[in-house]
């Protein structure tokens, strides 16, 4: 929803952003500031003390207490807290007219122009100190247009045949992505190949849903490529000894001879992965049947058009 939001702010012509980036935002909260803000709505005082106990109750380290003068990180309650500080930061902006979205600590501000969006990024970054008693980080805070912006791991292009911006994720996100693929396709790691496409569709799945309304297809197809060709090599180093080599390739349908070939050949695993024979013996569509994910094929089916 916020890229979707951000979308329209791009394409209605607001296309100067002003990107604010808070530093170590839990453990810059002021608990008082934060615990004055949350009794102008909530009354009960009980509730009251037990949420100033939740942000002062320290944490186990190694199975010792340790005192922090922070907001907790990773407890059900953090989101909420810092929704609730940040709300005023909203209520701000919408107070100036000012066109943004927000998720947790991360915000964009849409404005028309570069002298706009310096002007912007002066007053909010002083009523995010003053006011929030926050602390705004000044070499990651910037301008930015577009193209040159990450925003929730997505990045924006212009469509000229469209014209207007469309989303596509980020290059770091993409490259995030096929680390984690060739972590989960690497050689040396003793699992069986069920369990490796187990692990493989959590992580392709959960990643094309989160992108779905991206415009990605030839980023998945070259990821595709990639991904088979490192299964090929598991499948050939699985099968070991060159009879056994011999024998699976002879049973995916390749002529003896040509089996013999490749598997008495002295060339490495690139080789023998890019090679004709495996890609004929493994094909894509043997693959397929033993339950290798393809992204590109599941971000056509949940690919969602904005």
């Amino acid at each position: 929803m916020a890229i979707v939001q951000a979308l329209e702010y791009l394409n209605d012509g607001y296309d100067w952003l002003v990107d604010i980036d808070l530093e170590r935002f839990f453990d810059t909260v002021h608990h008082d500031k934060l615990m004055r803000i949350i009794s102008h709505t909530i009354k009960d005082g009980d509730v009251i003390s037990l949420i100033r106990k939740y942000l002062v109750s320290g944490v186990m380290v190694n199975g010792k207490y340790e005192n922090i003068p922070k907001t907790p990180q990773g407890g059900n309650l953090s989101p909420l807290l810092s929704n609730i500080m940040l709300n005023e930061l909203d209520k701000e902006l919408e107070a100036r007219g000012l066109r943004f979205v927000r998720y947790a600590d991360d915000s964009l501000i849409f404005v028309r122009s570069e002298k706009a969006a310096n002007r912007v990024l002066t007053s909010i970054t002083k009523f995010i100190e003053k006011k929030l008693g926050l602390k705004v980080n000044t070499e990651k805070s910037r301008i930015s247009r577009p193209r040159q912006t990450k925003f929730l791991g997505f990045g924006f292009y212009y469509d000229s045949n469209k014209q207007k911006f469309q989303p596509r994720p980020h290059r770091e996100s993409v490259q995030k992505f096929q680390r984690k693929l060739r972590q989960l396709t690497k050689r040396s790691w003793s699992i069986s190949l069920d369990m490796r496409i187990v692990k493989l569709k959590q992580v392709i799945f959960g990643w094309v849903n989160y992108f779905k309304i991206a415009n990605m297809k030839k980023v998945l197809g070259r990821i595709d490529e990639k991904l088979r060709s490192r299964l090929r090599v598991i499948i050939w180093k699985q099968w070991k000894s060159s009879k056994k080599r011999i024998k699976s390739l002879v049973k995916l349908g390749i002529p003896k001879e040509e089996a013999k070939g490749l598997t008495y050949c002295l060339k490495g695993y690139r080789f023998i992965a890019r090679s004709k024979v495996v890609q004929r013996a493994l094909s894509n569509k043997r693959l397929r049947q033993r339950g290798t994910p393809f992204a590109y094929e599941y971000y056509l089916k949940v690919h969602t058009v904005i």
